[in-house]
C-alpha cells in the first residue's frame, strides 16, 4: 500500500478519506490536539485494525470523536448532569468525557469496560470527516504506540507509510498534546489525563475536581483513558526528566552534558553512556538553553503553549540527531504545563530530581 498524503482544504479529499471510514478502514486525520488514526467506532473489525497497525496494547481503550453533543446519544446511555456545563463550555476542543457506554461501542473501543470516552474535536476538517462518514470515528494518536505523538500530517506519514491509504493534511496541530480526559460517572469529575484543558479551567466551571492520583505512573491494573497505564511519547532514546527549579535543572543538563552524563543508574542508560558518554541531547526551555548543536528548545519556561505546542516535534527531532540519551526540562505542573510535565514523564527511563 503507498501512502498519500491529501490536502484537507479539497473537498474531494475529505470525501476519499470519508469512503475509507465507510468501508472499514484508517485514515490519518487531524485535530487540534495531535494526528489521529482514525476508524468507525461501531465497527469492531475497523477498530481491531487500530490495535494491529499501531502496536497498541488491547486493554489500552480509545476516544470516540463524535460531531456535535447530540450525537452523544450513539454512544453512550447515562448522560451526567454535569455532562451539559462541561460541553457548553469546552466543547468543540480538548476535553474527553468518560461516561457509560451503549451496547452499539464494541468492546474493543472501551477496552472491555462499561465506559466509553467521548469528544467533540475542534478542527474543521476532524468535524467535516465525521459528519461525512456518518458515523462517529475512533481516533487514537497517529503512531507505532509508545513513540511521541504526531503534530505534523509529515510525522503520520513517516510513521505509519505502507499501513495506511491517506494522510489528510489539516496543517500542524494548534495545541500539541492531547485531550484532557476526565471520568463524569461519579460524584466528583476526576481527571484521568491532563491535557488541552487544565485542571484550573475545571475547577472554575464545576467547583470540584479530583485528580487520579497516580497520574504519572504506570501502576494502573485497569485503564479507564489512554495515557494512563504505559509507557508513551518515547523518543527511541531513553529521557531522564530532570525536575526542580528550572535554574537547577538547567545547570544540572550543563553539567552533564559538556561533563558527560553520570547521572543515572539504570541499565538501559547506562549501557548507552558506556558506548558514548559524551553522546547527550537535551530538551530545553528558551531562556535557560546554551549555545550547543545538541540542545533542542521547545519554549520558554513560563510558556506552557508553547512547549505544549513544540513538544512532540522537538523529541522526534532530537531523535532525528541520534544521540545516545535525552536530558528534559520538566515544566512546573500547574496549567497546561501539568499536560507537558505528564507527557515528558511519561516518556522518561529515569526521572532526576534536583
Amino acid at each position: 500500500m503507498e501512502t498519500k498524503i491529501l490536502d484537507a482544504n479539497i473537498e474531494k479529499s475529505i470525501e476519499l478519506c470519508a469512503d475509507v471510514i465507510k468501508s472499514g478502514g484508517l485514515i490519518g486525520v487531524p485535530t487540534e490536539t495531535v494526528y489521529g488514526l482514525g476508524a468507525n467506532a461501531l465497527s469492531s473489525d475497523a477498530v481491531m485494525k487500530i490495535f494491529t497497525t499501531k502496536g497498541r496494547q488491547p486493554d489500552n481503550p480509545l476516544i470516540v470523536h463524535v460531531a456535535s453533543p447530540s450525537d452523544v446519544g450513539l454512544v453512550v446511555r447515562e448522560i451526567p448532569a454535569v455532562f451539559e456545563i462541561l460541553t457548553k463550555t469546552f466543547w468543540p476542543g480538548p476535553l474527553t468525557l468518560v461516561m457509560k457506554k451503549t451496547d452499539a461501542v464494541p468492546d474493543s473501543v472501551s477496552a472491555g469496560l462499561d465506559t466509553v470516552a467521548v469528544r467533540m474535536p475542534e478542527h474543521p476538517v476532524m468535524l467535516r470527516l465525521i459528519e461525512k462518514s456518518g458515523v462517529p470515528i475512533a481516533a487514537p494518536s497517529a503512531n507505532i504506540s509508545g513513540s511521541p505523538s504526531p503534530t505534523k500530517a509529515q510525522h503520520v506519514f513517516n510513521d505509519l507509510f505502507g499501513k495506511i491509504p491517506y494522510v489528510l493534511d489539516g496543517g500542524d496541530c494548534r495545541i500539541g498534546v492531547e485531550s484532557t480526559v476526565v471520568d463524569i460517572t461519579g460524584d466528583v469529575a476526576q481527571i484521568l489525563r491532563p491535557g488541552g484543558v487544565t485542571y484550573e479551567e475545571l475547577v472554575k466551571v464545576l467547583g470540584a475536581v479530583e485528580v487520579f492520583a497516580p497520574l504519572n505512573s504506570s501502576d494502573v491494573t485497569a485503564p479507564r483513558s489512554p495515557g494512563m497505564k504505559y509507557r508513551h511519547y518515547s523518543p527511541k532514546a531513553p529521557v531522564i526528566a530532570v525536575v526542580g527549579p528550572a535554574e537547577k535543572s538547567a545547570e544540572f543538563i550543563r553539567t552533564n552534558i559538556v561533563g558527560g552524563c553520570k547521572c543515572a543508574n539504570h541499565s538501559e542508560i547506562d549501557t548507552r553512556l558506556a558506548e558514548n558518554p559524551k553522546k547527550i541531547a537535551a530538551l530545553m526551555f528558551d531562556d535557560y538553553s546554551f549555545d550547543n548543536p545538541a540542545v533542542v528548545c521547545f519554549g520558554a519556561c513560563s510558556d506552557h503553549k508553547a512547549q505544549a505546542a513544540n513538544l512532540f516535534d522537538s523529541l522526534r527531532r532530537l531523535d532525528s540527531l541520534d544521540y545516545n540519551v535525552i536530558l528534559a526540562q520538566v515544566p512546573e505542573q500547574k496549567g497546561l504545563g501539568l499536560a507537558v510535565a505528564n507527557r515528558i514523564l511519561k516518556a522518561a527511563t529515569v526521572v532526576e530530581n534536583v
